[in-house]
């Protein structure tokens, strides 16, 4: 058995394709955090302080290896001028789409992000997060790709359609959203963040036709994973990777998010030497999850996925349920520890 390594030693050891102490494990919790302070998710959001030490307690309670310096994905909607609509138990979710006509593109301006008050707050847990860390525990935060923004930007039916028109404005809004998505990341980094998800579920072909993708979003993903300053994880959201995983790996990303409707083995055979691949433990199911149940899906995901480094285990979406119970959690989090120490069983 490797001797014992800090989360953020093991991560690096995994991503390099070596075998760590144990699979790294992300629980990647936005809202439990307020439950943890007594928390309505509204106010706890508004907050740095109580991200920073809803994720500090987190972190400590499950035995996670990361921090995830994120909030909501509706942050960025609301960067561009969209209201946020907050809920008691569930993530914040964009409201009226900025973009009500396809003509408003020649409009809308790029959001500055030293002028943005929630985007500012985003940056500022990542920032104090980063200090808690002192290099021993990653960093984790997430932009919303410029292919996929316009789905809040200017909802779904209204962007699947300027995308099948051939439209000059869908390349307008692509060029801005670049811009936008570069900047911010850029700034993520900035700010401290070690890695960075590209949330990118159109990039699915659950969701669109993968040689449209490859005309329209996989272009955008290079340009702008070759112009941010660290490593980025392209992750779908819950879409399937495995049809996707030939195409995404060229766009320079380090790692892939794995949906739970995929073959986690031929995935990882698919991406090995190439792409870290996380997942792909069901956050839907996980709220009806008994712990042995828990138990038996992680030593499933290691078995299929943990050999020879390249693996880190999480849930299929990038943000685990508030519904999730904390006795799931915890089943999580041991049966990591005991199934997950290398060299494995």
């Amino acid at each position: 058995m490797s001797e014992y390594m800090t989360p953020m030693q093991r991560t690096l050891t995994a991503m390099e394709f070596r075998e760590p102490d144990r699979v790294p494990l992300f629980l990647l919790l936005t809202m439990h955090g307020a439950k943890e302070l007594g928390l309505s998710v509204k106010d706890y959001f508004s907050e740095p302080e109580y991200v920073a030490e809803g994720q500090v307690r987190l972190q400590k309670k499950f035995g996670g290896d990361c921090f995830f310096g994120f909030t909501y994905a509706a942050l960025e909607a609301e960067a561009w001028g969209s209201d946020v609509i907050f809920i008691d138990n569930g993530p914040p979710n964009a409201g009226r789409p900025v973009i009500h006509e396809p003509e408003d593109i020649d409009d809308i301006a790029v959001p500055e992000i030293s002028e943005s008050p929630c985007l500012l707050n985003t940056l500022s847990i990542v920032e104090k997060l980063n200090k808690i860390s002192a290099g021993d525990i990653p960093v984790i935060s997430a932009a919303v790709s410029p292919f996929s923004l316009p789905v809040m930007q200017m909802g779904f039916e209204g962007y699947l359609d300027l995308i099948y028109s051939g439209s000059p404005l869908f390349d307008k809004l692509m060029k801005k959203n670049e811009q936008f998505c570069i900047s911010w990341a850029n700034a993520l980094f900035d700010a401290g963040a070690t890695a960075v998800a590209y949330f990118d579920p159109l990039a699915s072909p659950d969701i669109i036709d993968s040689e449209l993708f490859r005309r329209t979003g996989l272009l955008t993903a290079k340009r702008v994973i070759s112009k941010v300053k660290g490593p980025m994880a392209v992750h779908l959201a819950s879409g399937r990777a495995l049809p996707a995983v030939g195409y995404i790996s060229e766009t320079g990303c380090v790692g892939i998010g794995v949906s739970a409707f995929d073959d986690l083995a031929a995935v990882k055979e698919a991406c090995y030497g190439k792409m870290t691949v996380m997942g792909n433990l069901n956050g839907v199911e996980m709220r009806r999850w008994t712990p042995e149940t828990a138990e038996r899906k992680v030593r499933e995901a290691i078995s299929a996925a943990g050999a020879g480094g390249g693996f880190i285990l999480t849930d299929n979406h990038g943000e685990i349920p508030y519904q999730v119970p904390e006795s799931v959690l915890y089943a999580i989090g041991e049966a990591v520890r005991k199934w997950g120490q290398y060299p494995l069983d």
